[in-house]
């Protein structure tokens, strides 16, 4: 078990290093310290900069647009799936630049504007077009950035972005938590770090996990594949595609995190994954599903009576296990996450899970994985070709 919440499988890979142990120490003690201020968004003694004043101001509206990109937004979007089943409201998501936009003219809608920069160019485009005299909230940096100076025009309500958070870290920050209180969540519920850096059984498991994955890519397996057997987590591993990859993508380093739907991946992909280049590893991840639809007897052939009066979660974890069965006669390395109960309290976990991972894979790999250097180059690049033309 990772936690009461999460049944956690490491890979079966055996493994010792005490490089990560220590790396782990020295992680703890700079959070205790306040020394690494990234983490602290991840407890509950966090101080947002926002007031619940704000909550009371817009919680009663219906309709919410999130305008961002990349980390200022996958978190939010990430919450939202998950824990659709509890939320009550419309949360619309704009985080790519399209030639056609969905406006939601007919709709009152609440609009927040997500930046750290401020200067994020698909963000102001975005903006540019779809807000108008709607109430609008800017969460970005306190510097004389464009979003800052428009907020201020539009004399909307700023919240400060902190400026030691980067985006794709910023997920229990007020980026992720503001959205979340508006969704009507509980946003203490998220706060997990406090609860899990003192559980023996979750760091022995963390722990395990960075030196079992290091190894891993020390041995030419550095495609992360995620096996996702929960429709609701699509957006999760969105954001960790990003936590993952921008983190630890530099001097020619890094894992590529992919991800497949399951099991409709099973007529696709599985052939390749099974027989295909041995350069990949694993994670299983489902949700424990305790109302889900039952087969219907009446239209059900003999051929198949083993079908009679299953659920789906049956049929998809019969899939989930047999496809273990296989990877381990193929000896094939996975690792497995399952979600028992759908909450705040579940999610924020594996948030802090994958947080943590990251950054303990970004110190043994010798990278920063704070910044994201070579993707400035692409931003500085493409301001030129618009100023030419």
């Amino acid at each position: 078990m990772l936690s009461k919440n999460i049944k956690f499988k490491n890979f079966l890979k055996k493994s010792k290093s005490f490089s990560v142990d220590r790396s782990f120490k020295i992680l703890k003690n700079d959070y205790l310290k306040k020394k690494l201020k990234i983490l602290l968004s991840l407890s509950h003694s966090y101080k947002y900069n926002y007031s619940k004043k704000i909550v009371y101001k817009y919680k009663n509206s219906q309709n919410y647009r999130v305008i961002g990109i990349g980390g200022s937004i996958l978190g939010p979007k990430a919450i939202y799936q998950f824990l659709k089943h509890k939320i009550k409201k419309n949360f619309f998501f704009v985080d790519n630049l399209q030639a056609t936009l969905d406006l939601h003219k007919k709709k009152k809608i609440v609009n927040l504007i997500i930046s750290k920069s401020g200067n994020t160019l698909e963000t102001i485009s975005n903006s540019n077009i779809l807000i108008n005299n709607d109430k609008n909230i800017f969460i970005v940096e306190n510097k004389n950035n464009y979003l800052n100076i428009l907020a201020n025009r539009l004399k909307a309500d700023i919240i400060e972005h902190k400026n030691y958070i980067g985006g794709r870290y910023s997920v229990l920050s007020e980026v992720g938590m503001l959205p979340a209180e508006l969704m009507g969540l509980n946003e203490k519920k998220f706060k997990r770090l406090n609860y899990l850096i003192n559980d023996k059984q979750f760091i022995k498991n963390l722990v395990k996990n960075v030196d079992s994955t290091l190894s891993l890519v020390n041995s030419k397996k550095y495609i992360s594949v995620i096996l996702n057997y929960d429709h609701k987590s699509e957006n999760l591993f969105s954001w960790y595609q990003q936590l993952i990859a921008e983190s630890l993508g530099k001097k020619s380093k890094g894992i590529i995190p992919l991800v497949s739907t399951m099991p409709k991946d099973n007529h696709s992909l599985m052939q390749l994954y099974l027989d295909g280049p041995k350069n990949s590893f694993y994670t299983f991840f489902s949700v424990l599903e305790k109302n889900t639809i039952k087969i219907n007897n009446k239209y059900l052939l003999k051929s198949h009576y083993y079908l009679r009066n299953k659920k789906l979660t049956k049929i998809i974890t019969s899939q989930i296990r047999a496809t273990k069965n296989i990877f381990n006669r193929k000896k094939i390395p996975f690792r497995s996450f399952e979600i028992l109960e759908r909450n705040e309290e579940s999610l924020g976990e594996i948030f802090c899970f994958f947080i943590l991972e990251t950054i303990l894979l970004g110190r043994a790999l010798n990278v920063n994985p704070f910044d994201q250097p070579s993707v400035e180059l692409i931003k500085e690049e493409t301001k030129k070709i618009l100023l030419r033309n």
